[in-house]
């Protein structure tokens, strides 16, 4: 592994042709006999530190269409939080599942499981039939894994019914030296970012475009209210950056002043501190406070001169579901996804049905969808929001951060990158672009 990342910082990248591929590798797992250590236990109190281990694992044999990459570095999404958490479910059930596919899905369901949904790195194998790639590459990956054998998946390939998230719904992630990924969801590195800036956006500027940009979204246009939940998060601060760059108007909803500071730098202006205005849409397990609808309504109101938001990012979920429904102006979309504070949602029908809304169910992002997002950042009109990184040995207290909320923008971790600030190929493309890439920073 030495002479691979030896090579990889040395910019001799043709030599990784020449480089065997270590028969093992570091990775972060999760163990299928530790799946309920965490029984009983209220999940906010369920600790990833516990759960996330940094093993020797055996590198995967590479199959058709395949890659072997290099992880210089990668990121948290909550995904590895409820990987780490094993809720709603343990993702080993996911891996048995893929594992009955195929005779080349086997390799995945094993007693641990190498998490992590992005990387950025350089390619090292690729297996037979992949001719867009060669070792040497430098690439991000987004994590959506199908096997494209189905007609439902050729218009959407979100719609095939073999879909699932690498690293989430498949073994060998990204959070390792080495990930094993399909040829497909290899996608330039942008050049003038460091490893680390170009491995956290993958899953959710990709989720954000989908959510907000693309017809199978809000679609959102020029003009239009955009109330965005979390805006200074991991997904919330991609969603913050469509809405600026793309005519809209934001309002974002954040939880601490340090936090709507770092919306003001991306270049948002109206601004809700939830925590500091103090909104409780819950008076308690089993009931919601309508005046406390009420009470954020007219506060959006007064922020945007009388405007109802056309579109409401939603990714809270239960927390937040009742309150987005009853906000969003006649006609129009409530677009959904993840749920962090819980699955099951409740709101009242009446404010729906009555008034003609939509809710719109989205999830990760097609083919085309992740080229695209990540086109965006490559031009530098989308920066990454990234606040904080750790070594490959510490993904436990990464994962704990976004578990307990107290990260701003995507929380970075390095794997086989010594350091941060390597892996900038085009200076001067990033120095055109600094200014931004700092302020997006979220530190």
């Amino acid at each position: 592994m030495r002479e691979i990342r030896d090579a990889i910082l040395a910019e001799q990248y043709d030599a990784l042709a020449g480089l065997d591929v270590p028969d093992h590798y570091r990775g972060v797992t999760v163990h299928a006999d530790e799946a309920e250590m965490f029984a009983g236990i209220p999940t906010r109190e369920k600790d990833p530190r516990k759960s996330l281990h940094l093993d020797e694992v055996a590198t995967p044999e590479l199959g058709p269409g395949e890659a072997v990459v290099a992880v210089m570095a990668s990121a948290i999404n909550y995904n590895t939080v409820w990987t780490s958490i094993f809720e709603p479910m343990s993702t080993f059930a996911f891996l048995r599942r893929y594992g009955r596919l195929s005779e080349l899905t086997k390799r995945h369901d094993l007693p641990y499981h190498v998490v992590g949904s992005d990387l950025a790195g350089v390619v090292l194998r690729t297996g037979p039939g992949v001719t867009r790639w060669k070792a040497g590459d430098r690439v991000v990956a987004h994590c959506l894994s199908v096997e494209l054998e189905s007609p439902d998946g050729h218009d959407d390939t979100m719609l095939d019914p073999e879909q699932r998230i690498w690293g989430f719904e498949t073994n060998f992630g990204g959070l390792a030296e080495l990930a094993l990924v399909k040829s497909n969801q290899l996608m330039p590195k942008p050049a003038h970012l460091t490893w680390e800036e170009a491995a956290c956006p993958g899953l959710v500027n990709s989720t954000a475009y989908r959510q907000l940009v693309s017809r199978h979204g809000a679609d959102m246009k020029q003009g239009d209210t955009v109330l965005i939940w979390g805006a200074s998060g991991g997904l919330g601060s991609y969603a913050t950056q469509y809405a600026l760059n793309g005519g809209a108007i934001p309002v974002c909803v954040v939880s601490s002043p340090q936090k709507a500071e770092l919306c003001r730098r991306m270049g948002a202006e109206l601004i809700i501190d939830r925590t500091a205005e103090d909104y409780r849409f819950w008076k308690d397990e089993h009931a919601q406070d309508q005046q406390e609808w009420k009470r954020f309504g007219a506060r959006i109101r007064e922020l945007t001169g009388g405007d109802d938001p056309d579109i409401v990012f939603e990714h809270p979920g239960r927390e937040t579901f009742g309150a987005s429904v009853y906000v969003t102006r006649k006609g129009g979309t409530i677009v959904t996804c993840a749920s962090t504070s819980g699955y099951e949602h409740s709101y009242d029908n009446r404010y729906l049905w009555m008034n003609l809304k939509r809710i719109i169910g989205s999830h990760f992002a097609n083919y085309r969808e992740s080229f695209e997002a990540n086109r965006l950042i490559d031009k530098g009109l989308i920066h990454p929001t990234l606040s904080k990184v750790y070594p490959l040995a510490e993904t436990g207290q990464a994962a704990l951060d976004v578990h307990g909320n107290t990260h701003q923008g995507k929380v970075g971790v390095l794997a086989l990158a010594p350091r941060e600030g390597l892996g900038v190929t085009d200076p001067e493309k990033r120095d055109r672009h600094l200014d931004a890439i700092n302020r997006f920073r979220g530190v």
